[in-house]
């Protein structure tokens, strides 16, 4: 039997070194544990460096939809009252998510950075992964997998309100409240 590895970072190659690093640090509530050499590594939690940046002395392209790569990395916050509080932390910075989706399975929110790569912050909207599973095998998420738009503060005043988290986090709580909102899809590929 072999061992199964598990995620330790993420490298960005970006001619924005410092821009970048100022924007992960602020967007993951993260610090800097070595920067030199056109290198920065940077950390939120006990693993040793979640991302680093890899400074290049050309200017790059920015990430754009018609170039192969990676589309985005995810982070799971334990509640979501967690999720809102950094929403709104960011929102006070001026960093506004590109795009909140709810997506049945978890409820994100896809920022960008300097780059133009996304990052998505989420919380689970299952208690385990095989409830998540059931529910990724089910009709809802077979009919749309992507999911559906939200207003983060209307959320927010939801659960002021005492509206059940479960009762939020679904498909139907984002369409009853923000039945306009455009196609989450086009904001993923734009």
């Amino acid at each position: 039997m072999t061992s199964t590895p598990k995620f330790a970072h993420v490298v960005l190659q970006t001619s924005r070194l410092e821009e970048m690093r100022d924007w992960y640090c602020t967007v993951l509530d993260a610090h800097v544990v070595f920067e030199g050499h056109g290198l920065c590594f940077i950390t939120f939690d006990e693993e040793h460096h979640r991302v680093a940046l890899l400074g290049v002395p050309v200017e790059l392209e920015p990430r754009n939809p018609g170039a192969a790569g990676m589309h985005h990395s995810a982070y799971t916050f334990d509640a979501l009252e967690d999720l809102l509080d950094r929403y709104d932390l960011l929102k006070a910075k001026g960093i506004t998510p590109k795009v909140p989706i709810q997506h049945g399975v978890t409820t994100s929110l896809y920022y960008q950075d300097p780059d133009g790569n996304f990052v998505e912050l989420q919380i689970d909207n299952f208690a385990t992964p095989d409830e998540a599973t059931e529910y990724m095998n089910g009709p809802e998420y077979g009919t749309n997998p992507v999911g559906v738009s939200f207003v983060p503060e209307l959320m927010r005043d939801a659960l002021a309100a005492g509206v059940p988290v479960s009762k939020i986090t679904t498909h139907t709580w984002a369409l009853e409240t923000s039945p306009d909102l455009p196609d989450p899809m086009v904001a993923l590929t734009s």
